[in-house]
This record gives structure tokens, sequence and C-alpha cells, in this order.
């Protein structure tokens, strides 16, 4: 084996760490900051501290330290995938990581047309962090996607995007939308516009949730159920929870899991969708087109 090759598999191997500890790191802090508690507890994210600010103080939530926390991790990760890439895709690495690249790609150009395939990074970066934050309830940490401040600054985000390709259009025409089809139709257009991101916030937010406190829920009855039927049996074995063993696993692989990629991939979906539908490309080319003439008349005019 030569260096260039232990190199490699160090370099792979401190990339593997360094996408791990972020994970030890939120459990750690959990281990620390969480007090001693007799039950399941159903609560928000737990407050760290608050910065003093001049206008409304900032706190530190478990949420934004989990989020950043799943951002270093993907960083890693990405990092990880993409060490060693050759062209002639040698490594099974290399082949997962084109897989993703070319389905996300394929799904951009499908939903949201050539001209917004420069998005297709965007919309990656959005599924990876909704699934990952979702994922986090797997190893006992909070997931941000079940704080609905989180989600409604992603979907505020996307709705400042699809505004902004709204004014590609022009400023008038982006008002004559509201009118559309009809001027009576106006109030409801406008309310419309501002119910996107609420819709969005909610939704992802709701699903997530919901899949938690229904896990909770199951796992403290299940575990009451087990101490009322078997705890007249001796010593530790009558306070083992035997009803615990499985359907929370089951539960968790519907609602962490599945429930998890499934509502990442709507918030996807629903981002490519407002973006790209609300991007009026027929006005869009028209300004562009008239600009140009405009911009040929100027040239001429100062070349003769």
């Amino acid at each position: 084996m030569n260096k260039r090759s232990i190199g490699f598999r160090i370099t792979d191997a401190l990339l593997v760490v360094l996408t791990i500890l972020p994970l030890i790191a939120g459990l750690v802090i959990k281990a620390v900051t969480t007090p001693a508690s007799d039950g399941i507890e159903i609560s928000g994210a737990r407050i760290f501290f608050t910065i003093k600010m001049p206008l409304q103080d900032l706190p530190i939530t478990e949420s934004q330290v989990n989020t950043w926390l799943v951002i270093i991790a993907v960083f890693f990760l990405c990092l990880f995938l993409t060490h060693g890439l050759d062209e002639k895709c040698s490594s099974k690495r290399q082949a997962i990581l084109e897989w993703i690249v070319e389905k996300t790609d394929g799904l951009v150009n499908e939903n949201m047309g050539d001209y917004f395939k420069a998005y297709a990074p965007f919309v990656a970066a959005i599924m990876a962090l909704s699934v990952f934050s979702s994922l986090l309830t797997l190893v006992g940490l909070f997931p941000p996607t079940s704080d609905l401040n989180v989600i409604a600054g992603w979907a505020v985000l996307v709705f400042f995007m699809i505004t902004y390709y709204k004014l590609k259009g022009g400023f008038v025409n982006y008002l004559k939308g509201f009118t559309e089809p009809f001027v009576p139709f106006t109030p409801f257009n406008i309310i419309s516009e501002f119910a996107t991101p609420i819709s969005m916030s909610f939704r992802h937010y709701g699903n997530v949730l919901s899949g938690s406190v229904i896990s909770a829920l199951v796992a403290a009855g299940l575990q009451g159920a087990s101490k009322a039927l078997f705890g007249w049996l001796p010593g530790q074995i009558g306070s083992f929870p035997f009803l615990q063993i499985g359907l929370p696993a089951v539960l968790s692989l519907y609602f962490d899991i599945f429930s998890g990629c499934l509502q990442a991939f709507i918030f996807a979906m629903l981002t490519m969708l407002y973006v790209s539908g609300g991007f009026p490309m027929d006005e869009w080319e028209k300004r562009m087109a008239r600009k140009k003439d405009k911009k040929l008349k100027k040239q001429n005019k100062l070349s003769a």
C-alpha cells in the first residue's frame, strides 16, 4: 500500500469522524442540560440561554443548535462523498453520489424547467436538511422540523423567492396578477399570496410534530400497561417495560423515517412548483427583448 492510499484512507476516516462528531456533541449537550425525569415528557425546544438585543432578546434554543449540528454533519458528509472522485466512477460511493445528482437534476428539470436548472443544489440542500433534521429523533435528539419557527423560516425564504421571480415580469404585471381572473377576486388573491408560506410551514411542522407526539404517547401508554400487567413480578423484572418492545420501533420506522422523508420531499416539491409557477416567462422574455432593443438603438445613436 503506497503513501497516497494511506493518506486517502486517513482523510476518509477523518471525514467520517467529523460527520458523526456533531451528533455526539448533540447527545452530550442533551445529557448535560436535560433535567432528570421520571417518565416520558412531551415538550418543545428548550431554551439554552438568551442574548440581549436592542429591540428584542434572541433566545438560543435546542432547535437552532441541532440545526447547526445537522448542517455541519451534512457538510462533512458531502465532503466524504465527493472525496476521491474520478472520471471512471470506480467506487460505490461515487455511484451513489452521481445517482443523487442525476435524480435531483431530473426532478428540478421536470418540475421547474431548464431556466431553473441551477436550482438543483438548493433543492438538494432543502431535502437533506429536512430529512436529517427529522431523523435526529432516531438518536434521541430534538428534531428542528418539529419547531414551527424553523419551518416558518424556510417558508419565508421560499416566499421571498416566489415574489422575486414574480417581479421579474415587471411590478405592474405583478400587481395585475392579483386581479386575475376578475377584479373582485383581488382580496382572495392577496390572502392566497400570504397563505402560501403559512400552509407550507404548518404542513411540514404539523406532520413531523404529530408523529413525535403519537410515538411518545404510545410509548408512555405501553409503559403504564406493562407496569400494570407485569408489576407483580419480583425485582427489576416487574419494572421492565415488556410491551414497549417492538411496537415503538415500528411507529418510529413510519413517523421518523418514512414520514420525515416524505415531508422533506413534499416541501421541496412545493418550493419548486411555487417558484417556477410564479415566474412569468412570457412577460420576462418580452421585457428582455425590449431592453435589448433599447440597448441596440442607444448603441446605434452613439455610433452615428
